[in-house]
């Protein structure tokens, strides 16, 4: 199986790039053997089956990029080379992040706990294991999702990438609202324009959905890197409440997989619908 997949309409006919780079869920034999969690435990950071949540999209005529790699393996949306010299054996270069708050907590570009701080590792990760990982999968998956953004805004004259996640129902944060069914982010109205993240949240709300902004995720390294909304590229993560769709415990879809999936597109072609005749305005106003 590749690492990532970009699954394409016939024809682009929207300014958008979709992405679920958290829901891979192939485990490599040789990963696993060098974890001491189960094919359970492993699982824990995974921002599952997002990507079959929002397949769908490809009906509105945009891509979707797609990791088959899990996050515990490596995590792309961290800068690459955040990283914990604690975990390795061997020398690591010299330009790496060990300084991060997310290296720190031991969530760096090569995580070292999952979950409420389970441990991944038995021993030490051999360092060019680690930076093998970085070369194979995290610099071809942001070749791949830069590429398309670029294709879009060459295109439509600008693009739009959402960014999807999930997060759990129960949340150590104090910030948290467990109530929230999503939680959008644009880095403070900096990763995309304010109309943008208040079309999205004014849509999710009439369907009935509890919403929040910013907080507490207003958006990981993929949101604050790639939304440059004065270049003309907009960015907006979504955090989808995982208790709307699975089972957390046993890690299963439940009865309200399907009803989400449906809820999801019609979010989102809502949302390109919106975008597209704002486009459309603005052009025949400049005639």
């Amino acid at each position: 199986m590749p690492a990532f997949e970009v699954l394409s309409p016939d024809e682009y006919s929207v300014p958008f790039v979709f992405n679920s780079p958290h829901s891979g869920r192939a485990y490599l034999s040789s990963f696993l053997q060098h974890s001491r969690l189960d094919t359970t435990q492993i699982r824990q950071s995974e921002d599952a089956f997002v990507d079959l949540l929002i397949k769908d999209v490809e009906q509105v005529g945009a891509p979707l990029l797609k990791a088959n790699f899990p996050r515990a393996y490596i995590d792309v949306n961290r800068e690459a080379y955040e990283l914990d010299p604690k975990m390795f054996e061997g020398s690591l270069p010299k330009h790496i992040n060990s300084r991060s708050l997310r290296v720190a907590g031991g969530l760096g570009t090569i995580a070292r706990i999952v979950g409420e701080k389970q441990e991944i590792y038995r021993t030490r990760i051999p360092a060019q294991e680690g930076l093998d990982r970085i070369e194979r999968v995290y610099k071809p998956y942001h070749g791949a999702l830069r590429g398309l953004l670029n294709n879009v805004q060459d295109q439509f004259g600008l693009a739009i990438l959402v960014d999807c996640h999930s997060m759990p129902s129960l949340n150590a944060n104090r910030n948290h609202d467990p109530k929230a069914d999503f939680v959008l982010g644009d880095r403070f109205g900096t990763s995309c324009s304010a109309w943008l993240s208040s079309c999205a949240v004014g849509l999710l709300q009439n369907m009935g959905y509890n919403v929040a902004l910013n907080r507490p995720y207003a958006g990981g390294y993929i949101t604050e890197n790639y939304g440059r909304p004065e270049r003309g590229i907009h960015a907006l993560q979504v955090e989808i409440n995982r208790s709307l769709y699975m089972d957390e415990k046993t890690h299963l879809p439940h009865s309200g997989f399907h009803d989400l999936r449906k809820d999801l597109l019609e979010f989102l072609a809502s949302l390109v619908e919106l975008v597209t005749e704002s486009i459309s305005r603005e052009m025949l106003a400049a005639e």
